[in-house]
């Protein structure tokens, strides 16, 4: 049976944080939500501390500070460059790679024969460490299920250091390791599903990797079952080497301050619809409607409170930014009520289908189609050289003082030209 690693960046966004200022090593860090609003990610030292994932700043400021804790804005434009070094990197290890999400992915290891895979892992992170400053855990099993297990142990067991094998221990030795680990920390094992195995007698990963599939199918789902296989070395899962497009495209944001104008919530919603797009075109996809919504903030009941959604079908499928965003912006205009202080607006593309696959109609005007796919793909080439929103529709807007607060963002080192690091000798 192939054996599957799984490669995790440990405790990504601080790490990137490191990354460009090695004083922070070893200190502890938070990087918080958009409006610097909750904790979304925590370095070990703040985890140490008792700081749980998602408290809002507001009610730990006093308490990070008396403890030293260096907090950030988030800082996507870095995180996601980063991200593509990292992958970048390990795709050169394996020749079959799945990129599960912005700090995972698997890696096939078949035919590396008598090669060994704990040292073979052990050069990975090396290597990784080396060229990107990110450190990296690997877990390796003989499916993907065990191989996230054996990267949790990987990475809470500093006596492997940062590699795990599961196919270096014996089955006496796997089956203590695994009666040792909680149920809840099974890939697809949510906080539902983990409450209904305890009360069942089901607690730890050992327990549930002895369950009868039968059983677990009858009283949970096939889902569930394939796990369990799974879990006792049977492939269920297969490594996706491209991944899937997606069905539907969602942008929103938080403002950064209350928004009462139209005209301001049109800039927000065509910008969103700008992200949206590209997305949509970076997967070779068209959308057949746009639907929009804009809210209030329901953490404030003494104000008003407004809440409305509107779909609005396109004529053509398109992957057309300025027709997308015209098309937003007639729904905005038909839930638009005044008098509020709107919190949040946000799109989502729907009806999503292959360009190619776009049917046809009389009434298409091929030479338009194409100077708009030119006109995108200028644009998307402009702005993945030079910056996002170097090129823009004008709907944007240029000084969108509803943007998200970010005043603790650090630079975007690695693709801005006004922020790329100084080095002195």
């Amino acid at each position: 049976m192939a054996p599957v690693a799984l490669v995790d960046c440990n405790n990504f966004y601080a790490s990137c944080e490191r990354a460009f200022n090695p004083k922070l090593e070893g200190k502890p860090i938070v990087v918080l939500s958009n409006n610097d609003g909750c904790v979304v990610a925590r370095s070990n030292e703040v985890k140490a501390l008792g700081i749980p994932m998602g408290e809002p700043w507001f009610k730990i400021e006093k308490e990070a500070k008396r403890h030293g804790i260096v907090a950030y804005s988030s800082n996507y434009a870095l995180y996601g460059d980063m991200s593509a070094r990292v992958m970048g990197l390990l795709g050169r290890f394996s020749p079959r790679q799945e990129i599960y999400s912005i700090d995972e992915c698997f890696l096939g290891l078949e035919g590396f024969g008598t090669r060994d895979l704990t040292a073979y892992c052990q050069t990975i992170r090396q290597q990784v460490r080396q060229g990107t400053g990110i450190p990296v855990s690997v877990g390796i099993a003989a499916t993907k299920t065990l191989a996230k297990l054996a990267n949790h142990v990987a990475k809470k067991r500093p006596g492997y250091d940062g590699v795990c094998d599961f196919g270096r221990l014996t089955p006496g030795e796997l089956n203590t390791l695994l009666d040792e680990i909680g149920v809840s920390e099974v890939w697809g094992v949510g906080r539902r599903i983990a409450r209904r195995l305890e009360v069942m007698g089901i607690t730890t990963v050992q327990q549930l990797r002895s369950a009868d599939c039968r059983w677990i199918r009858q009283q949970f789902s096939v889902t569930l079952e394939r796990t369990v296989s799974e879990l006792n070395g049977i492939a269920c899962i297969e490594i996706e080497e491209e991944a899937p497009n997606k069905q539907q495209i969602i942008s929103s944001r938080s403002f950064g301050k209350p928004v009462e104008t139209l005209q301001e919530l049109s800039e927000a919603v065509c910008s969103y619809t700008t992200r949206a797009a590209e997305k949509l075109r970076s997967q070779e996809s068209v959308a057949g409607s746009i639907g929009v919504y804009i809210l209030t903030n329901s953490f404030k009941p003494q104000e008003p409170q407004y809440q409305r959604s509107q779909m609005v079908p396109l004529p053509t499928p398109t992957d057309d930014t300025r027709q997308l965003a015209q098309a937003a912006l007639r729904g905005l205009k038909h839930i638009f009520k005044p008098g509020f202080r709107y919190k949040k607006a946000g799109i989502m593309l729907l009806g999503l289908e292959p360009k190619a696959h776009r049917p046809r109609t009389l009434f298409d005007d091929p030479a338009a189609d194409s100077r708009s796919a030119r006109l995108m793909q200028v644009m998307d080439v402009i702005n993945t050289r030079m910056g996002q929103d170097t090129l823009k529709i004008a709907a944007n807007g240029i000084e969108r003082s509803w943007k998200m607060r970010r005043g603790m963002q650090s630079p975007r080192f690695t693709t801005d030209w006004n922020e790329i690091p100084n080095v002195r000798a």
